[in-house]
């Protein structure tokens, strides 16, 4: 009987082949290390590598062959042999000897001798991982863009000279607790501010008038505001404020060459001064002395891709880690702004009551749908008769801004008798007109429905309860006839008009600027702004608000159509963003939200959710809630679980999220979503 090959010395030929196929390659490995001459200086290179898994979030340790000595520093990029295959990466220090018990492979090649990454970054990008549960790779993508050999072979012009106006910091000169933070930035100080800006301000040159102060001081400023509109502003009050050629817009509108040129001008310490949306936040700013970010409740703020970190909190935690000063501005104020008051962290800039109350005089006139139907002009042309008084005498003085909440024309159509929602009679979907002289048609499957009947009573008629900017700009053509009325909503939006009158028709967010500024602006439908299912909907609403009636001229008005007791209104009329955040605060206190507590979401299939929690070692005091579909009632859609911790326990939370990140990785488990207090939930 043949021996039990478990029990006996013999070995199997299929495994000895394999062992000495490893044995071999290891052989060759290690010969062929041994044959490439390695620097004098500080042989190890640590590289971290361009891979986004979360187990392998980590410096790994290279050879540095002689002939690379010169151009191996921090920053560079270079390609690494890594499992077999030629991965990207970035050194991110040299040094004598390796903690690595075994000989080391060299690395493959230099892709580009131009440090790129800096080690200020290099530590911010690890940090914003750490804080959001992600990995540095990721965060690495954001900071550093892709590169462009041709450019990075030309130089990058020197900066001239500074030529900054004495009386510059007059600017400021309304707000009384801005001189003391500009004495510390010119100090080279790390104040700390949350500026409420008044209604009518020219914020960019405020914020170009800060950066300047900063440069004077021989310090860089990074400047984040939500979109390309803002980015254009800042942009020109830089150039009039510092003069050309002391500052760089970072964006990838400009396309990858200027966008490239613009980073290795800051890169090389050649432009210290920077203006960008979100990814300006990691720019490598040499000898950063202040940050700033604009409407910080912007959602555009919130990177779309992971790990989903936030302007402010990348720009506070560089602030921090640099030594900068930080400014968080707007003209409505987040929850977590004032946080930041309430903390002791930030002192607030804000300007005197009665300062407020000379630049706009807010108001709100009744527009519940009770009252429109009650009062037969305003229900004819939707519009109360005090809307269109403020509007008339308006245009008397200049241009007016008319905001209304959605774009299009009519969105939503009921029976003009009994109210009753026209639906699609192919799918039941919601019936919308695109013009005025197209038939309604379904909003999901497209059939046009000429000769709709109301299901109910029989009548033919339809009213529209909600009416986008073209129905709205069609109402005020007819009405103020020799009047030019211009839309600005969806992908036609426009960036400035004329100070002339006329009556300009926009959305949240596209609001263009006027020249002068508005001499009355009107907010429509404010209950649709509130209707929306979201936890932020009444402080987005007061947000939105704000920045409409902070393009009012100095002297101007401003009136809102809605329930005048409600209180996101009475904040406006007050023009109280501030004290509105408090009180929203103690709501989210009281609830456990954010920003008093940390919250955590984990969504993705059923089975990698289980998975996730199984391997989630979470701290005491953790509540996890949940899981639920993240889509009500349909069939195998994913789940969400939400973990919601006290804040002093934040770090905690993270870290346990990082560890159950990296054995999923690791073990090759179905891919889960998780985000670090998201904007929604």
């Amino acid at each position: 009987m043949p021996a039990d090959p478990a029990e006996s010395d013999v070995t199997l030929p299929g495994l000895a082949h394999a062992e000495a196929r490893k044995g071999a390659a290891r052989a060759r490995k290690a010969a062929k290390s041994s044959q490439v001459e390695l620097a004098e200086v500080d042989p190890v290179a640590r590289v971290v590598l361009d891979v986004p898994l979360a187990h392998l979030d980590r410096s790994f340790d290279y050879a540095v062959p002689a002939a690379m000595a010169d151009d191996v520093r921090a920053g560079v990029r270079v390609k690494v042999r890594f499992a077999g295959q030629d991965v990207d990466g970035f050194v991110v220090e040299r040094t004598a000897a390796s903690e690595h018990g075994g000989s080391l492979s060299p690395l493959r090649r230099v892709v580009s001798a131009e440090p790129v990454l800096s080690p200020a970054v290099a530590d911010l990008c690890r940090r914003v991982a750490e804080r959001t549960a992600g990995v540095s790779a990721d965060v690495r993508r954001l900071a550093v863009p892709p590169r462009h050999a041709t450019t990075e072979q030309q130089p990058s012009a020197d900066a001239p000279p500074l030529d900054l106006r004495a009386d510059a910091d007059q600017e400021w000169a309304a707000y009384p607790a801005a001189a003391p933070f500009l004495h510390h930035v010119r100090a080279g100080g790390a104040p700390k501010a949350v500026w409420a800006a008044g209604p009518g301000e020219d914020w960019p040159r405020l914020l170009a008038a800060l950066a300047g102060a900063a440069l004077d001081a021989g310090r860089g400023s990074i400047l984040c505001v939500p979109d390309h509109k803002d980015v254009a502003r800042v942009d020109a009050a830089l150039t009039e404020v510092l003069g050309e050629g002391h500052h760089v817009v970072l964006g990838a509108a400009v396309g990858p060459a200027a966008r490239y040129r613009d980073f290795l001008a800051v890169a090389r310490g050649k432009r210290r001064v920077v203006v960008g949306t979100r990814s300006a936040a990691f720019a490598p700013v040499t000898d950063l002395g202040l940050v700033v970010v604009w409407d910080d409740g912007d959602d555009l703020h919130a990177e779309p891709r992971a790990p989903y970190p936030h302007t402010r909190d990348v720009l506070l935690l560089r602030a921090e880690t640099e030594g900068a000063a930080a400014l968080v501005g707007g003209f409505g104020r987040s929850v977590e702004a004032d946080q930041l008051l309430r903390s002791g962290w930030a002192r607030e800039i804000a300007l005197p009551r009665e300062a407020v109350r000379e630049r706009v005089l807010v108001a709100v006139t009744g527009a519940s749908e009770a009252e429109l139907r009650r009062d037969p002009m305003a229900a004819a042309a939707r519009l109360p008769r005090q809307a269109f008084e403020a509007i008339r005498w308006g245009i008397e003085r200049g241009p007016v801004l008319v905001q209304t909440p959605r774009a299009g024309y009519a969105l939503r159509l009921a029976c003009e008798r009994c109210r009753t929602p026209a639906r699609c009679d192919a799918c039941t979907g919601p019936l919308q007109i695109d013009d005025p002289t197209s038939p309604p048609r379904c909003r999901w499957c497209a059939t046009p429905a000429p000769d709709w009947a109301c299901p109910e009573c029989g009548a033919r008629g339809l009213r529209a309860p909600v009416v986008g900017d073209a129905r709205t700009s069609d109402e005020l053509g007819r009405t103020f006839p020799k009047v030019p009325v211009v839309s600005s909503a969806g992908e036609h939006v426009r960036e400035r008009v004329g100070g002339e009158p006329r009556i300009v028709v926009a959305t949240p967010g596209a609001e263009p600027v006027a020249e002068g500024g508005y001499a009355v602006v009107v907010l429509l439908d404010t209950w649709l702004v509130l209707a929306r299912d979201s936890m932020r909907v009444a402080e987005e609403a007061v947000r939105r608000w704000c920045n409409a009636v902070g393009l009012v001229r100095p002297g101007g008005r401003a009136l809102a159509v809605g329930d005048p007791a409600t209180p996101a209104l009475q904040a406006l009329v007050r023009w109280d963003p501030g004290g509105f955040a408090g009180r929203e605060a103690e709501e989210r206190r009281a609830a456990h939200l954010p920003p008093v507590a940390r919250l955590a979401t984990i969504s993705g299939e059923p089975g990698a959710v289980d998975d996730a929690l199984t391997l989630l070692d979470l701290p005491d005091g953790a509540e996890v809630l949940g899981p639920f579909p993240t889509r009500a009632g349909e069939q195998d859609a994913e789940e969400r679980v939400v973990v919601r911790v006290p804040v002093a326990l934040g770090g905690e939370l993270t870290t346990a999220l990082s560890e159950m990140q990296r054995l999923r990785s690791a073990r090759k488990l179905d891919a889960v979503r998780v985000q670090v207090d998201p904007l929604e939930i």
